[in-house]
């Protein structure tokens, strides 16, 4: 939920500063009223894999722009079936690729905790595409555009997460384009800035524990004691669209974190114990059914 949060208020600030106009281009998406799709999604998160179905249909909003509306279903979780309850069943995740359409976080209250992953790194496909037609600088291959922010986005509750922050660019090039099949390929990736932004607290979460400034602090409060990262985390999403229509036909999300972990007793991170490293690791995959 965090990395898909920070993305979305990330997200906002880039709409802002790309203007009004919404321009079409090559990956522009081409709606119909009651088209249909379903995905096949599969991840692996640490430790935990899953898979499920994402089930949809397009639709226009109250302000006339389109909308594709998603229903989850047959969820198996670490290989087995994990039943999901009627207000999971009854949620509505509504998604757009129109530009005039900017993304938006769900209300999830209702939504059972382990449904909150799969359907906020489906939102990342949906935003990441959604800003690639937005600037509409893509439009052959080996086009770039790299869209400087570096601002930070938090996931801190104030509770357990007493502090959590990442900050990003992102970097997207439209890698091929395949005349066969009429598709083009999409590499966004999400980058460390030259300065990332984030509150390093302590001397020891600013040395670099890859080959850039640390991007990436998460602080958890565990009774009195305080587990503090920080570190360098990248993630590149990887899309096949369709330049008949805009679909995106399939998708791979890779998300990785490099950290460095200290366990502190004072909220100045200062007093702690030896440092182990911590990587995390997620990985995400989308495809359309026929």
């Amino acid at each position: 939920m965090a990395k898909s949060v920070a993305l979305l208020l990330i997200l906002a600030g880039v709409t802002a500063n790309l203007g009004q106009e919404a321009p079409a281009g090559l990956l522009a998406r081409r709606y119909h009223d009651g088209e249909k799709l379903a995905y096949h999604m599969k991840g692996q998160n640490e430790q935990w894999s899953y898979q499920i179905q994402a089930s949809g249909v397009v639709k226009r909003d109250a302000n006339g722009r389109y909308v594709e509306e998603y229903a989850w279903s047959n969820l198996t979780s670490d290989g087995a079936p994990f039943k999901l309850n009627d207000a999971t069943l009854k949620f509505h995740q509504l998604v757009s690729l129109d530009p005039a359409a900017p993304p938006s976080i769900p209300s999830l209250a209702q939504v059972q905790p382990i449904l909150i992953g799969p359907i906020t790194d489906f939102m990342t496909f949906y935003a990441d595409l959604w800003l690639a037609i937005r600037t509409g600088k893509l439009n052959h291959a080996g086009d770039h555009f790299y869209q400087k922010q570096g601002t930070p986005a938090s996931w801190a509750d104030g509770n357990y997460t007493v502090l959590g922050e990442d900050s990003i660019d992102f970097d997207m090039t439209l890698t091929e384009i395949t005349e066969s099949n009429n598709m083009a390929t999409l590499l966004v990736r999400h980058v460390p800035p030259e300065q990332p932004q984030v509150k390093l607290t302590a001397a020891w979460m600013r040395e670099p524990v890859g080959d850039t400034p640390n991007n990436w602090v998460n602080v958890t409060k565990r009774g009195a004691k305080y587990v503090a990262e920080a570190g360098q985390e990248t993630f590149d999403v990887e899309m096949k669209v369709s330049l008949a229509d805009g679909r995106i036909l399939w998708g791979s999300l890779h998300n990785p974190v490099k950290a460095r972990q200290r366990e502190c007793v004072d909220a100045a991170l200062t007093d702690c114990g030896d440092s182990k490293s911590h990587d995390i690791l997620r990985h995400i995959e989308i495809s359309l059914e026929p």
